[in-house]
């Protein structure tokens, strides 16, 4: 018993000591990641009146998203052109890095496209997430509204057959 006892404990203590180094891990894990995002977030001129420009252009597009969605065929245009504008970004890049003298104050169109993956595909795959899980949920109203059509269509065969 004091055996099993002696075991139980170190068991224990060796859980405790590696909860212990995951929980110091995760938040040393995380300060580098949000040191890097400030940094991204400083080294960008947000008054650039092309940035501004592009910002603005993702939150018409959001509203545009938002307002449309009782309409699912033009949603799901807008779903494509999203998706073709982040299939293109990697175009986009490189003409953008080749041109940035000609509206951008600094070259942030690097070889990996990371400033034009968080500024560009970024927003328009959250849009396209966004229409598509209207288009889910517009596709379980619609069977819903079937269901029931259904079982409105049978009760009536059914009670014509009593009659």
């Amino acid at each position: 018993m004091e055996e099993l006892k002696s075991a139980m404990e170190e068991h224990m203590d060796q859980m405790a000591d590696l909860v212990q180094k995951f929980s110091s891990e995760l938040r040393y894990g995380l300060r580098p990641a949000y040191d890097n995002f400030i940094g991204f977030f400083h080294a960008i001129d947000w008054k650039e009146p092309w940035l501004m420009c592009l910002i603005g252009l993702h939150f018409a597009l959001l509203l545009l998203t938002i307002f449309s969605r009782k309409h699912i065929n033009f949603q799901m245009c807008l779903f494509l052109l999203a998706l073709a504008g982040v299939y293109l970004a990697e175009n986009l890049n490189r003409f953008l890095g080749e041109n940035w003298k000609s509206f951008a104050g600094q070259n942030y169109f690097d070889r990996s496209g990371v400033f034009l993956s968080v500024l560009w595909s970024g927003p328009l795959l959250v849009i396209a997430i966004i229409i598509l899980v209207n288009t889910l949920f517009s596709l379980c109203f619609l069977m819903v509204r079937w269901k029931k059509a259904e079982l409105r269509y049978r009760a009536r065969v059914a009670r014509d057959k009593k009659d």
